[in-house]
């Protein structure tokens, strides 16, 4: 797929006959509200064969071309550029597929084996309503090999609600886990209502996980984790009531999200992940630990000290580290998830732990924060969709931080108030999955569903062939 940033006077039809490809598709791939009516700086996913290419230091045409099995003179024209001879590490170039001419005879089947890729692929790839019906000199696009990754979303959406977001696109995902069971002081855990999520994503082939957590957004929960971790009897305890959600429900992954930890119990969290491995091991569970974005071994903070990256990749079966919150609801706006500050998390975790146990961290909602900042004040949240229905309301123009790699923009609303906007884009989207494939991450967790965000789901499957349990 092809990200095209919205220049001004482009219009839909113009970018689509552009690329020639199908409006109302891509109307649907970027959830456009009302397609005439586009912002300068604005991203569109479009949907066009083919991939990208982050250029690299010593990076060639000829090296490109060679490495994608395509010609250099296609990778010009597809890029349209002035001078092939010069190329800035960092550019972003769109790397055309391979194109297939149908012989007459062939079959889908023939052709898949050249190419060694799956039939399904070829006919996803190019839309193909009747496998039967190829014919010669039909041109047909030939799918690259994509990376497999698994993914998971958190949720604290309602049963319906989440049940609708898999019917949308639980194909791309292998995880799902509603937050939270809440840990209480006598080590029992604070029921919900998720049977009939559980039980629908079982039926999609998604492994439902676990989440336990001693934290709200209104209690940091220090105190209820020092109760728990610092009594042996409470650890086993909560470690009962969890097995006993996880058999009876048919969870198959615990996820232990502990935060605001006091860093004297530092050792005893790393002591609890051991004693939740060893329980449920024997039982074919999985254990799984979310982790703050630390940047050292020596960070200090009540957010960071207690979570020992080296203890809980060498003892967890995998990590989700929490690259976000940066553009924090009660913070000066910014960034909520810039991918410089990701990318300082996911070297210094790479550092102490394998990379096929780390998940980058992704959000998906945008905040909106007055202007100017005043401390305390909170920003609100919604979807990267209301974003964009904001920026069309007000006619703000959409900037692109390229250090942080995020969109945003500012606006006076009817009021006078100003207002600065941050979300996520295609762009940043297709940055954070770039940075997956450079340090061949497990995979990515979303944080968390209930903001629509359909550029972000197109992009995930056009990137990556997303891993499926067996359950």
């Amino acid at each position: 797929m092809i990200i095209h940033v919205v220049s001004a006077g482009e219009t839909l039809w113009q970018i689509t006959n552009r690329y020639a490809v199908n409006m109302n598709t891509t109307v649907q791939l970027n959830g456009l509200p009302n397609p005439n009516q586009l912002l300068i700086g604005q991203s569109l996913v479009i949907p066009k064969p083919g991939t990208s290419h982050s250029v690299k230091y010593g990076d060639t045409l000829w090296s490109i071309s060679q490495q994608y099995g395509v010609t250099i003179q296609a990778i010009i024209q597809a890029n349209q550029l002035t001078n092939p001879n010069v190329l800035y590490p960092g550019t972003k170039l769109f790397i055309p597929s391979i194109t297939h001419i149908v012989q007459s005879g062939e079959t889908l089947w023939q052709i898949s084996n050249r190419y060694r890729i799956t039939v399904q692929a070829i006919i996803s790839e190019n839309h193909i309503q009747d496998p039967n019906m190829i014919y010669p000199g039909m041109q047909l696009a030939i799918p690259r090999t994509k990376p497999t990754i698994e993914v998971n979303a958190y949720t604290y959406q309602s049963n319906e609600t989440t049940v609708d977001n898999f019917n949308e696109f639980g194909n791309l995902l292998t995880y799902f886990s509603p937050f939270a069971y809440m840990i209480k002081e006598d080590g029992t855990l604070q029921p919900m209502n998720d049977q009939v999520m559980v039980d629908a994503a079982k039926s999609k082939n998604i492994v439902p996980m676990l989440a336990i957590t001693n934290f709200t957004s209104t209690q940091a929960g220090s105190n209820l984790a020092h109760v728990i971790l610092s009594n042996p009897d409470l650890r086993e305890k909560v470690l009962t009531n969890a097995l006993q959600v996880m058999d009876t429900k048919g969870y198959k992954v615990l996820n232990i999200d502990f935060e605001n930890v006091q860093p004297d119990d530092r050792e005893n969290y790393n002591q609890f992940l051991q004693l939740a491995v060893d329980r449920l091991h024997p039982k074919g569970y999985l254990v799984s630990t979310a982790l703050a974005p630390k940047v050292s071994a020596t960070q200090a903070g009540l957010l960071y000290e207690a979570h020992d990256y080296e203890a809980h990749g060498r003892i967890a079966d995998f990590v989700v580290l929490m690259t976000y919150e940066w553009g924090y609801r009660l913070g000066p706006p910014q960034a909520i998830s810039p991918i410089n500050q990701m990318r300082r998390v996911v070297e210094y975790a790479l550092s102490v732990m394998p990379a096929e146990k780390i998940f980058l961290g992704f959000q998906i909602y945008a905040r909106d924060w007055f202007l100017p900042h005043v401390q305390g004040q909170e920003a609100e949240t919604f979807s990267p969709q209301e974003a964009v229905r904001r920026a069309v309301k007000y006619g703000a123009s959409i900037q692109y931080d390229t250090i942080a790699q995020s969109p945003f923009f500012r606006y006076v609303d009817e009021q006078g108030r100003g207002h600065e906007v941050w979300f996520e884009d295609a762009r940043s989207a297709q940055a954070k999955f770039d940075m997956v494939k450079q340090y061949n991450l497990r995979g990515v967790s979303y944080w968390a569903l209930g903001y629509p965000y359909p550029q972000n789901w197109a992009l995930l499957g056009d990137n990556f062939t997303i891993k499926k349990l067996a359950l």
